[in-house]
């Protein structure tokens, strides 16, 4: 049968091998989520190095990566020290005109991601990086040292490997590590009572100057809100609750994390926990089918755009080190990877080759390039792999069906559970924090919440833990497909048998038979599951289960995700969460439809369907759309009765007061 290659796509896993039939390899793919192979050949092979090494020269600022947002301005917050600037973006409104006068409409705040790439005033050049933000602090802190060379064996090999110096990104510095018996995760310092300048910093990225606008006469009516359900969180009531010392506390009892390695000095820091805001995450990586270098570090850069807290880069293909390389140094939110991909790309596809070695050296590899988060599937033990033989469709994670093959191979425990307290060194010595796998989570409703998935999770919590003994960053991740009914209780387990640790899940999809708009089956079940505690949701887009997602379905993916998000953020009663909605609706009353396009999610598209029926520049400023009409507008039937009474209560009122002046005169009708 020829040699296999591992390759991801979409959802599923691939195995190359030459075609009897064909000029060109054929590849076969596995659905995780059905368990089924399919036979396919590329449309589109992966890019040469030598068109990488051309495109790579031609990265600069004038590639459309910064970002122009309607009518908005980049702010920044200022800290208790100089470095310590915290952005956001506020909407500007136009002005609202009625009969009575003019009134003016505040600008509305919003959290940002977008880093440089959303400061017009920022110099931006992807082969310079970021700058190194957070420098200062680390170097003050005194605990880490500049190692004089890498620690990986790989590393080392590839950092003089002449085939891939085109490739190299040219900025790398030394990286650090912790010094010899020291400890420099965030919930290390947590633990002693230390506010870092990270928990600083993310502490006013969550309050977000709301505090300031409480206070404000012009914000009452817009900050308005129901009350929500929080099932028992602890959430602040009001923004000035949202201290450092608040965020220092969550995560000194493991509620929080803030993915903050220190070989990321480009990280503006942020917060994963059930008592802050939802955050979602955005996947990219490229495959031996198809993309290159540059296009990951375009669509890193694109999902950042769109509100991607965090990335995960998944890549299977050509180049790992290189392009991962290329992306951490231009990102300014968390990175996070999955390990065992390309420790198993290393052994050339073979499972049962993997071995512990092999996988740390992965691990300081990474760990030393500057990733802030792994998902690490050590859950997934030998016991638990028969388990799933009645399943619909079986494992369906990748990392999860390479380390159950691995077990079965060798008849042994699962290597990452049984060398776990040697990861927590590695991973305390960078701050990177745990992401740990749900290897046997359900790959459909069938399969949802039966006893692997549960055995893996409450397996997740022994190792938390232990995690947590070293003072190691975690969270958790789960599913997945679970319908609707039986949502809630994946966030009860976790909560119970996880001690509160921060969960991040993959939706969960609630359906199955949606192929094509499961970005839609899988936030029904985000926004439910954000509601009830899930801290971070992992985006799904339109391509799922069926192909590799291309920009716009990464939009639309990410999206739908900060809806879910959103909603989850209103229903759990997060202080000030309601702003955005009212100022939209409030704008939508007034029918200023630049502003409703402003303060939607995705401007281009809301002006876009409004300009299919009415693209004259009139339309902006008419009083009706297109589904109703200029006579039939519910609106501004409502504005014209709400005028009407006030007309009519402005003469009852001029009448009242001349029936008062009327008898002040004597009540005489004749003088």
């Amino acid at each position: 049968m020829g040699s296999f290659h591992g390759f991801c796509l979409s959802d599923g896993i691939g195995f190359q091998m030459p075609s009897e039939n064909a000029k060109r390899s054929c590849f076969f793919i596995l659905n995780e989520k059905t368990g089924a192979f399919f036979m396919t050949t590329p449309k589109k092979t992966a890019k040469t190095s030598g068109n990488e090494a051309r495109e790579l020269s031609d990265l600069s600022e004038d590639i459309g990566i910064r970002f122009k947002y309607q009518n908005s301005e980049r702010v920044y917050l200022q800290g208790s020290r100089d470095d310590i600037r915290v952005p956001l973006r506020e909407i500007r409104q136009d002005d609202t005109y009625t009969a009575q006068g003019t009134e003016a409409n505040p600008p509305i705040p919003v959290y940002d991601t977008s880093g440089a790439y959303g400061d017009p005033a920022a110099h931006i050049d992807l082969k310079q990086g970021l700058p190194h933000i957070r420098t200062a602090w680390l170097d003050e802190r005194g605990d880490t040292e500049i190692l004089p060379k890498l620690s990986s064996e790989y590393g080392i090999e590839r950092a003089h490997d002449p085939k891939t110096a085109h490739l190299r990104f040219n900025q790398i510095t030394r990286p650090r590590r912790a010094k010899a018996g020291r400890n420099v995760t965030q919930l290390h310092y947590a633990r002693q009572g230390i506010i870092t300048p990270e928990m600083e910093f993310a502490a006013i990225r969550e309050r977000m100057k709301l505090d300031e606008l409480f206070r404000r006469p012009e914000y009452a009516k817009l900050l308005k809100q129901h009350t929500g359900q929080s099932f028992g969180a602890n959430i602040p009531t009001r923004p000035d609750q949202i201290t450092p010392e608040f965020v220092r506390q969550e995560i000194a009892a493991g509620r929080a994390i803030i993915p903050a390695n220190i070989n990321h000095p480009e990280l503006e820091p942020m917060i994963i926990g059930r008592n802050f805001r939802v955050k979602i995450n955005g996947n990219l990586g490229n495959s031996a089918v198809t993309s290159s270098l540059t296009e990951e570090v375009e669509k890193m850069v694109w999902s950042l755009r769109w509100g991607a807290d965090t990335i995960m880069d998944l890549s299977t293909g050509a180049h790992i080190h290189e392009t991962r390389e290329w992306i951490i140094r231009n990102a300014p939110v968390p990175i996070g990877t999955v390990p065992i991909y390309q420790t198993l790309e290393k052994t050339g596809g073979i499972a049962e080759d993997l071995t512990w070695d092999l996988f740390r050296d992965t691990l300081i590899e990474q760990a030393e390039q500057g990733v802030d988060y792994f998902t690490i599937h050590a859950g997934v033990l030998l016991r638990y792999v028969p388990m799933t033989a009645n399943r619909l469709t079986g494992i369906v994670s990748r990392g999860g069906s390479i380390m159950a093959k691995w077990c079965l191979a060798h008849h042994r425990e699962n290597f990452l559970y049984t060398h776990f307290d040697e990861i927590c060194e590695i991973m305390k010595a960078y701050d990177v924090s745990f992401s740990l796998g749900d290897g046997l989570r359900p790959g459909c409703i069938a399969d949802a919440n039966d006893e692997s998935q549960f055995a893996e999770l409450h397996t997740l919590g022994e190792l938390t833990d232990k995690a947590w003994k070293h003072d190691v960053q975690v969270m958790i991740e789960g599913p997945g497909h679970v319908p609707l009914q039986r949502v809630k209780e994946n966030m009860t387990e976790e909560l119970q048998h996880c001690f509160e640790a921060p969960f991040y899940t993959l939706g969960p999809l609630v359906t199955d038979i949606a192929p094509g708009y499961d970005h839609i089956t899988s936030g029904i079940g985000a926004a439910n599951i954000g509601w009830y505690g899930t801290a971070m949701l992992c985006y799904v887009t339109p391509k799922e289960h069926l192909g590799l997602p291309d920009k716009e379905d990464v939009r639309t993916g990410i999206i739908t995700y900060k809806l879910a998000a959103h909603a989850a953020d209103l229903a759990k009663g997060w202080p000030g969460a309601q702003l955005r909605d009212n100022a939209l609706s409030k704008a939508r009353f007034e029918f200023r439809w630049r502003d409703q396009f402003r303060l939607s999610l995705d401007p281009e598209r809301a002006e876009s369907f409004h300009d299919e029926t009415l693209p004259a520049e009139g339309a902006k400023i008419a009083h009706f759309c297109s589904m109703c009409g200029p006579k039939f507008c519910s609106m501004k039937i409502t504005q014209e009765v709400r005028d009407y009474a006030d007309k009519q209560k402005a003469q009852r009122q001029g009448m009242e007061e001349k029936a008062v002046e009327f008898v002040k005169k004597g009540a005489k009708i004749y003088s």
